[in-house]
C-alpha cells in the first residue's frame, strides 16, 4: 500500500507554462510530497521516467532498483532517478519506509546529469550549514497549498534550486567522496552480486578483496549500515521478489537458484524480511 502525505502535482498547463517562463524554465518541479510506502511494498515505475526523479528517505530501510542495479537505502539516504530510466523501491524490513519525493525537470536538471548518475550509490545527508532538508520541503508544501499562482510557484521553484544543491553538493564533503568511492566495498557489492546462486561465506568475500573478515565488516557496516552477510541476504530477498513477479517458478526452485540448501529457511527468512510469505507475495493485490 502507498500512501500519500501532503501530495501536489502541479497541472500539466502550468508545468508547460514553466517551460516558458524565463525566472523558472532551468529548474522547476512538476509533482512533489510525501509518501509512505508500507513494509513488502514495492513503489515505482515500469516505464522510463519522463521527468528527473529525487527521494529522500526519511524512515524506515528497503531497496532500490535502478536499471537492474541493486542499492540498499536506509533512514536519511537519497536517490535521484535520471529521466529515460526506470525503477523500484522495495520496501521490504519490519518498519514502514517514508520517503520525500519531487519530480522535476528543466535545462539545467539536464546538464546536472553527470551529478545524478553521481548519487546512484545513495550518499548519506549530513546536518550542514546549509538548510534543514525537510523544512525545506516543508516551505514548499505549505506554499503550494496557497495555490499556483505565478509568484508562488517562482518562489516555490527556487526553493527547490536550494533543495536539490543541499543533496547533490552539500553533502559531499572530501571524506564522503571518499567514502563513497571505497574500492573494497563496491568490490564487495560486485562479488555477492554475482554470487547470488551461491551460499558464501564472510570469510570467502574478504578473501575475493583481500583483506581480513573484521576489516571489511567495519568498513563495509560503516558504508551501507549493514554487515556483508546481512548485505547479502536481503540482494538475495531482493532477487526472489524479482522471480516471484517476473517468472512462473516454484518457490522451491528460487529456493534453490539463490542458494538456500532449505526452502523452508527460505521462506522464513523472505516472510521475516517482506512481512508476508513468497506464496502471499506472488498472490498479493498490487
Amino acid at each position: 500500500m502507498i500512501k500519500k502525505n501532503r501530495y501536489f502535482t502541479i497541472p500539466s498547463p502550468l508545468v508547460n507554462e514553466q517551460r516558458k517562463n524565463p525566472l523558472v524554465l532551468d529548474l522547476f518541479i512538476s509533482e512533489t510530497g510525501e509518501i509512505e510506502v508500507e513494509q513488502g511494498t514495492i513503489w515505482g515505475s515500469q516505464n522510463k521516467l519522463e521527468k528527473y526523479l529525487l527521494v529522500y528517505c526519511t524512515k524506515g530501510n528497503g531497496f532500490v532498483v535502478i536499471e537492474g542495479e541493486q542499492i540498499l537505502v536506509s533512514n536519511d539516504q537519497f536517490f535521484i532517478i535520471p529521466k529515460g530510466m526506470s525503477f523500484k523501491f522495495y520496501s521490504v524490513l519490519d518498519v514502514n519506509s517514508k520517503l520525500l519525493i519531487a519530480y522535476f525537470d528543466g535545462w539545467k536538471a539536464m546538464r546536472l546529469g553527470k551529478e545524478f548518475a553521481l548519487v546512484r550509490n545513495l550518499i548519506p545527508s549530513v546536518n550542514n550549514m546549509v538548510a534543514n532538508r525537510e523544512m525545506l520541503f516543508d516551505e514548499i508544501f505549505n506554499n503550494l497549498s496557497k495555490g499556483f499562482h505565478d509568484e508562488n510557484m517562482q518562489y516555490i521553484n527556487f526553493c527547490f534550486g536550494h533543495l536539490l544543491a543541499t543533496f547533490i553538493y552539500a553533502s559531499r564533503t572530501k571524506e564522503e567522496a571518499e567514502t563513497e568511492a571505497n574500492p573494497v566495498v563496491s568490490r564487495a557489492i560486485n562479488f555477492l552480486n554475482k554470487n547470488l546462486d551461491k551460499k558464501l561465506s564472510l570469510n570467502e568475500v574478504a578473501a575475493e578483496v583481500g583483506y581480513s573478515p573484521t576489516y571489511l565488516t567495519t568498513i563495509f557496516t560503516r558504508e551501507t549500515n549493514y554487515s556483508p552477510m546481512s548485505y547479502f541476504s536481503h540482494l538475495k530477498i531482493l532477487k526472489a521478489c524479482e522471480f516471484l513477479d517476473y517468472t512462473k517458478m516454484k518457490v522451491k526452485e528460487i529456493s534453490f537458484n539463490l542458494g538456500y540448501t532449505d526452502p523452508y529457511y527460505f521462506t522464513k527468512d523472505f516472510t521475516k524480511k517482506m512481512g508476508l510469505s513468497p506464496r502471499n507475495y506472488r498472490n498479493r493485490v498490487n
